[in-house]
């Protein structure tokens, strides 16, 4: 009889332990800044002869489709072991067209991504967007907003892109994808506008907690500011500690990683986390059914960094010094995890 008992036991013990891990799932949710990725067609309505087979930088069918290779390649391993980056935003594309491209290479054929984008007023003709897998990724919408600055009546840039879906059939996420003005022209001429776009992306944050306080907001792109910059604290009022943040806030997981030393682009010897993924409170909540904040990382393999010279460690590029280096980009990409 008690040898049974626990025989019992041990069986209901396995049975709920293995119930617990198949209940247990993970979302990696990214970000990556692929640098100029733009088709090798000339587009009137945009400045990209740089980026032409008889342009300065001999931008041809072959190179870009080694381009479109190498990420493609990159794209497959983040979070491979968890399946694979469910939702990637990305920034520096030329249109839709090289985003289907890339979707189509064979090392990103397996994950089924769709692709959500939106063409920005910007001058170079860059793009945010975002890929998803439509497997596990139910598309609802996708909405541009345009950074308008009143006494700069001729400035323009990346939109900021809203996708909302549901994960998993059991979430709905609401995504906003950045590229803000970088700081060409020098940091006190830049940071007003990044300013803005802070205030802007702020204000998209607002209005959907304002519907659902609950919402499950996730923030992510190239920034160009690190995490404590005025822009990411006054202007998006970003929370670099979960003890601070309440329902209505964010919180920046890439605020300690840059404290530490941590970061996603590198210039001039220093490292910059000015790629960065952050979340709203529902995703810190315990109380919340669903998938939750777990952490934050930089993707950076040894396959994604320059090998020797000057610049060993740093992203290894498509282009350095002006040569074609045949490289990735000039940015790691970042990603947090989820899991419910």
């Amino acid at each position: 009889m008690y040898h049974n008992k626990i025989t019992t036991f041990l069986t209901l013990f396995l049975l709920f332990a293995l119930f617990s891990i198949q209940a247990q799932k993970t979302a990696i949710l990214g970000f990556y800044n692929v640098e100029n990725l733009y088709d090798t067609e000339q587009d009137f309505t945009k400045n990209d002869t740089e980026f032409l087979p008889d342009g300065p930088y001999q931008w041809t069918v072959e190179r870009y489709n080694q381009k479109l290779q190498n990420l493609a390649y990159a794209i497959s391993q983040i979070g491979k072991e968890q399946g694979g980056v469910v939702v990637l935003g990305v920034s520096e594309v030329e249109n839709e067209r090289v985003l289907n491209d890339l979707v189509a290479q064979p090392d990103l054929q397996p994950l089924n991504y769709k692709v959500a984008h939106h063409d920005s007023p910007d001058l170079r003709g860059v793009d945010v967007a975002f890929i998803y897998q439509g497997d596990r990724f139910e598309f609802i919408e996708q909405k541009p907003h345009t950074l308008v600055i009143p006494d700069k009546p001729y400035f323009k840039t990346r939109d900021q892109l809203l996708l909302v879906g549901v994960l998993d059939k059991a979430d709905t996420l609401y995504l906003i994808a950045n590229h803000w003005p970088s700081k060409s022209g020098g940091e006190a001429r830049s940071a007003p506008l990044r300013m803005a776009a802070a205030k802007l992306t702020r204000s998209i944050v607002d209005s959907l907690l304002n519907i659902n306080p609950n919402a499950k907001i996730v923030v992510m792109g190239d920034l160009n500011d690190n995490p404590n910059a005025k822009s990411m604290i006054q202007g998006l009022n970003a929370k670099g500690k979960i003890k601070d943040v309440k329902q209505y806030d964010i919180f920046n997981p890439m605020w300690k990683m840059y404290k530490d030393g941590i970061g996603s682009y590198a210039y001039r010897d220093n490292w910059d986390m000015i790629d960065q993924i952050l979340v709203s409170f529902a995703l810190l909540n315990t109380k919340n059914d669903g998938y939750k904040f777990v952490s934050a990382h930089v993707f950076s393999p040894n396959f994604l960094k320059t090998k020797a010279g000057s610049f060993q460690g740093y992203p290894f590029r498509t282009y350095a010094g002006g040569n074609y280096a045949g490289g990735y980009s000039d940015h790691f990409p970042v990603y947090i995890v989820l899991q419910r």
